[in-house]
């Protein structure tokens, strides 16, 4: 079976999502995988060590923004790509893949039950683009979805606001490694001696969506204690306390030492699909305080395996607990992990999208 993965937003976590999928499909399952990429800015310079040697790449260069001129060369681009790959599956990977990845299988007469698409976080919800851009979003995937097709959401939230555009949809939860994790760890030196103070952190791009603004906000509310951002990003300014440290970009070993070495992990967020980082902090058995937006809410059962807030006062609230309890700390961080093994790990993954491609054998073209 030959599937083509299109995305537009390589990098961050759709970047993590489809190197696991890709990689177990290709190596263990003997798919024959195609992946069409653009270039983004957080997008990894030797990106294809990071992927089975099996997999083929071709680049199409599909520009962010509204331009018409731009789409539309874009996707007579991407209906050639397709035309030459000839696919049994066709698989799309953020928002502007999945408009035009729609449009153009429609064009060239591909089966639309056989093509699968991934918001990865719906364009619609983007907070930093002003009130009339969203509605164009939201009617541009309205639009799209009347080619056909199916949308995979990647949290149980997504999927409810998919189910807003369209019928046909499938919740299929992001999942993780674990496994690669647990053999990064064994090459890790993990002897440390008594730490001096609590590290608090995160992980991810500095830029709007992320919400540096609030994470500054809680850092300047503890200043005896340390706080991290593993990454960089434009908005890298707006991280002014005294006591943040930007590790900027690191390479996978540096970011899972980092990730360790936090004693509670918190994301301000102002919005998700279902974000890879917070799942492998859970696995990590870190305590972990995030914003009340979709795929965080989805993973958190407040007082259970963390907390869910809805502003800064609730975020100092529970970082306080958490500073002052060492026993809540290691009862959250170890339900956390238990949520990720029964619930979010690659296995589950994998055997769901499995099963979906292999349901379509059957359906002629």
């Amino acid at each position: 079976m030959k599937i083509v993965h299109v995305v537009e937003a390589f990098g961050g976590g759709v970047y993590s999502f489809l190197t696991e999928l890709c990689n177990a499909l290709c190596d263990k399952n003997g798919y024959e995988i195609v992946v069409v990429y653009s270039v983004r800015e957080q997008t990894p310079k030797n990106f294809k060590k990071d992927f089975s040697k099996k997999v083929k790449f071709v680049h199409v260069d599909m520009c962010r923004g509204l331009n018409p001129y731009k789409n539309i060369r874009s996707l007579f681009k991407l209906k050639k790509v397709l035309d030459i790959e000839n696919p049994d599956i066709i698989h799309l990977h953020s928002s502007k893949a999945g408009f035009l990845g729609r449009i153009a299988s429609y064009m060239n007469r591909f089966n639309m039950n056989k093509v699968f698409y991934n918001p990865h976080g719906f364009s619609f919800l983007q907070q930093n683009e002003s009130k009339f851009k969203r509605k164009v979003f939201l009617a541009l995937e309205k639009y799209a979805s009347r080619f056909g097709g199916s949308i995979v959401g990647c949290s149980k939230g997504e999927y409810e606001e998919a189910l807003k555009i369209q019928e046909n949809c499938i919740n299929i939860n992001n999942g993780i490694n674990t496994k690669k994790i647990d053999e990064i760890l064994k090459s890790i030196d993990k002897k440390k001696g008594l730490k001096e103070s609590i590290t608090i952190g995160t992980i991810g791009r500095i830029c709007y969506q992320k919400n540096p603004q609030q994470f500054n906000q809680i850092a300047e509310k503890f200043p005896k204690y340390n706080f991290v951002w593993i990454g960089d990003g434009e908005l890298k300014n707006k991280l002014t306390s005294s006591n943040i440290q930007v590790t900027g970009w690191m390479e996978r070993k540096k970011v899972i030492e980092k990730l360790l070495d936090l004693d509670i992990y918190i994301m301000t967020s102002l919005w998700e699909g279902l974000p890879i980082s917070l799942l492998e902090a859970m696995y990590l058995e870190k305590p972990v305080i995030v914003s009340d937006v979709i795929g965080n809410r989805d993973v958190i059962e407040s007082n259970e395996n963390g907390y869910v807030c809805s502003g800064v006062d609730e975020f100092i609230k529970k970082i306080k607990i958490l500073i002052e309890e060492d026993s809540k700390r290691e009862e959250i961080g170890k339900s956390a992990r238990q949520s990720i093994c029964k619930f979010y790990n690659e296995k589950i993954m994998l055997q769901e999208y499995k099963k979906l491609y292999m349901s379509l054998e059957s359906i002629g073209d």
